[in-house]
């Protein structure tokens, strides 16, 4: 099938020039890019073309599909439901882990459809799951039956506390921990083997491990090197806030990241999620072993990760370190919206240092997109409007109050613009979102599905009954406890 998106008011290319076209128009056969340029260009060079559809492209912005870098779809149904006092170690052991341990398939499931409504909403059209809690294989369907496209994989750890926390269950403690690593890695090769490439090579399936404290540095090390000899990625949480740092000298003397490259786990498949405490050293070692960092701008400032007062994304850049931008689950951020974490991060470093040209909106853009795609190793096919790549964008509805009225088109996207404005969201050439719905789900369903679930698993697992106040601390994994 053949289109014709014509005459759009502006174009982001996002390619190595960061091409921004006026009255740009676009070809496409089936789900690639065939051509792309000023409307009168592309008029004279396909005037022989005939064309199965032709979008009337004026009152619109273009920009490539936003791409989540870092996102937990099994904790959708966890929306709003912690406190608002937690720090990230906090948060993870004493509430995630006992919702985790009381989610079902079809939690899972409902979940992953309800995260992929919100995504494609959002203008994101890729991402990067860190893994059910189960088998994937449901997550995997849902993915397919959507028509977005995504990674996802098999969340594991194989290193178990003494006891068991509060909270927590012992079947959980059975299918998230493994007794060992060479366990844990024989699992996720099989969930690598089984769905990487379903949907056509839409879905892709990484080595995915929870990372930190969970996990031992054999898992860490043995995920990265699994997922090269499979030819995929892994991702794993790694220094995650400065807690997590000093925990982890007070335990090995190191930290987190430092640990890793001093035993050979560092590497170009591999995408390290948060990464917010990091010294000279550490920067060093993701440097020189072009390892990749998903930057959740909405998770540090709710958790509390210190991203604004230690964070080196900007010095990480400096050095050649792709950072691409995540949204992490919607109970650590409060959403899926790319948007929002691209307008936090193109000016957050630069209030944070007093710095005007720290970061600023064409790098924000960039690390929504084109550098979110080399991070998920994908940029061969997506993260900027080229000939060749995947048909996955947004359409902005520039007579929309937030474009009205504008000088500069890349302020106004990450400056101005919001998900409101957001017209369609393609994928492979097809539009996914348009007319206010989205096609391929029953969002109405799904809905009423996500609220049942969601009161069902916080009371399965006595989240209701929980004190904020005591349980905002822990000290697990802390000198052996």
């Amino acid at each position: 099938m053949r289109t014709l998106i014509e005459n759009l008011d502006v174009l982001f290319q996002v390619d190595a020039n960061n091409t921004v076209l006026r009255g740009a128009s676009l070809v496409l056969n089936g789900g690639r890019i065939v051509d792309v340029g000023p409307a009168a260009e592309i008029a004279e060079r396909c005037r022989d073309l005939t064309y199965d559809q032709v979008v009337d492209g004026r009152g619109h912005a273009l920009c490539p599909g936003f791409i989540d870098t870092h996102v937990h779809l099994s904790e959708t149904l966890s929306r709003a439901i912690f406190p608002d006092n937690l720090n990230t170690r906090a948060w993870v052991f004493n509430w995630a882990k006992p919702f985790y341990a009381h989610v079902t398939t079809e939690d899972e499931y409902y979940g992953a459809l309800l995260g992929i409504c919100e995504m494609l909403r959002c203008g994101t059209t890729c991402f990067l799951d860190m893994g059910s809690q189960h088998d994937p294989e449901h997550v995997v369907d849902a993915i397919e039956r959507s028509g977005i496209r995504g990674i996802t994989g098999r969340h594991a750890a194989d290193n178990r506390p003494k006891d068991i926390p509060e909270g927590w269950s012992a079947e959980m403690m059975d299918h998230h921990f493994f007794p060992d690593a060479a366990t844990a890695l024989a699992a996720l090769e099989d969930c690598v083997r089984r769905f990487n490439g379903r949907a056509g090579g839409r879905i892709r399936c990484w080595v995915n491990i929870e990372g930190k404290e969970p996990c031992t540095l054999e898992l860490h090390v043995g995920a990265r090197a699994l997922a090269e000899r499979l030819g995929v990625g892994t991702t794993y949480h790694l220094a995650t806030s400065a807690e997590e740092a000093q925990v982890c000298e007070r335990n090995y003397g190191t930290w987190p990241v430092s640990r890793i490259a001093a035993a050979g786990g560092l590497g170009s498949n591999l995408v390290i999620a948060h990464c917010v405490a990091v010294n000279d050293a550490d920067l060093d070692a993701l440097s020189a072993h072009s390892v990749k960092v998903a930057f959740c701008p909405c998770s540090s400032l709710k958790l509390a990760k210190g991203a604004s007062r230690i964070g080196r994304y900007p010095d990480m850049m400096d050095r050649g370190v792709i950072v691409g931008l995540g949204t992490d689950g919607v109970s650590a951020s409060g959403n899926l919206n790319l948007m929002r974490q691209m307008h936090i991060v193109s000016g957050l470093f630069k209030d944070a240092r007093n710095d005007p040209e720290a970061v600023g909106a064409q790098k924000a853009l960039r690390m929504a997109t084109v550098d979110a795609a080399k991070a998920l190793l994908w940029d061969d096919e997506i993260g900027s409007i080229e000939v060749g790549k995947q048909a996955d964008f947004v359409l902005f509805d520039t007579d929309h109050i937030e474009w009205t009225p504008f000088l500069d088109p890349l302020q106004a996207l990450v400056y101005s613009a919001t998900t409101s404005s957001i017209a369609q969201t393609w994928v492979a050439g097809v539009p996914l979102y348009a007319s206010g719905r989205i096609a391929t789900l029953d969002e109405d369903a799904i809905k009423r599905k996500a609220r049942q679930l969601s009161a069902s698993a916080a009371d399965r697992a006595g989240l209701f009954k929980l004190n904020p106040a005591t349980s905002a601390v822990t000290r697990l994994y802390d000198e052996g406890n």
